[in-house]
């Protein structure tokens, strides 16, 4: 599946900014079944300095500054993707989560230390003994780990409404607990905590989600969007994503841009002004198949 990418984000400030400085996690990765066809990235006002480096998790990352005094940041990426997946792989055919457990706890072989390293707590996410319990009634004993992971992400879609109103960026994951109410962001983190509550390593992913128009209609540009899931590590397969937003697994739909332990390591766009006042802030994303 070969996809056109192109997500703008637009701040307006009630007064000037005199200076901005940015980072910028955009660039769609490099994975075992995505490649990049192309990127290019547009930024009004022109930066005095920009520079792209590679962040720790393997995740492009373009630091840019503004100084001069502007009312309006714009920022366009398009991009490029193929994405090939894999044949459907049997989940039950996964080790038993038991197993995998055992595998991340001390000592750890040196192998392990890459997926090791999303066992524990990270910024917005800290395992709690109510993550556990809920995430154990999806792992009874001797239950292969990626069915399990499955059925954790079919409970989370199932008990947990999506709703735009009910949470934002900031909102803490002890809130979208007792609301049972968040978004893709919060679900993701939702699944994250479960599985490291229960010491099974899972890592955050940013990316897009193609989405169809019902049948009859036109797609609408700038429809798509900007989306979250998470991935969970299983020793015979390696990293595999799941979708719990829309219950299923991440698959040719889900183009993939950063990897991180929350969402606080691949926010697509962040950054630090001096002046601006209040400001407005407008995002919109298209996936084209092409």
């Amino acid at each position: 599946m070969n996809y056109r990418i192109t997500h703008r984000t637009v701040y307006e400030y009630s007064e000037p900014v005199t200076v901005s400085h940015h980072a910028a996690r955009m660039a769609p990765r490099a994975t075992p079944h995505q490649s990049s066809g192309g990127f290019r990235l547009q930024i009004h006002p022109t930066p005095a300095v920009q520079s792209t480096r590679t962040d720790y998790f393997g995740n492009s990352v373009c630091v840019f500054s503004v100084q001069g005094l502007h009312n309006k940041l714009d920022v366009t990426v398009v991009s490029t993707v193929q994405i090939n997946m894999p044949p459907a792989q049997d989940l039950i055919l996964s080790p038993s989560y038991e197993e995998v457990r055992r595998m991340f706890m001390e000592p750890v072989s040196p192998s392990l230390c890459e997926p090791y390293q999303f066992v524990f707590d990270s910024l917005l996410l800290q395992t709690r003994p109510e993550y556990a319990a809920y995430a154990m009634e999806s792992f009874k004993p001797g239950t292969p780990v990626l069915q399990g992971v499955r059925d954790l992400t079919r409970r989370i879609h199932k008990d947990f409404k999506f709703d735009t109103k009910a949470t934002t960026v900031a909102t803490p994951l002890e809130d979208v607990w007792s609301k049972r109410r968040g978004v893709c962001q919060d679900f993701a983190h939702m699944a994250i905590a479960c599985m490291r509550s229960i010491g099974l390593p899972a890592r955050y992913v940013s990316g897009y989600l193609r989405t169809k128009p019902p049948a009859g209609k036109p797609r609408l540009i700038g429809a798509d969007q900007s989306h979250a899931w998470f991935s969970a590590y299983c020793p015979s397969v390696g990293w595999v994503d799941f979708d719990p937003t829309n219950d299923c697994l991440a698959g040719e739909e889900h183009p993939v841009v950063a990897f991180g332990r929350d969402f606080s390591d691949v926010s697509p766009l962040t950054g630090i002004i001096t002046g601006g006042g209040s400001h407005e802030v407008r995002v919109g994303v298209d996936v084209e198949e092409i």
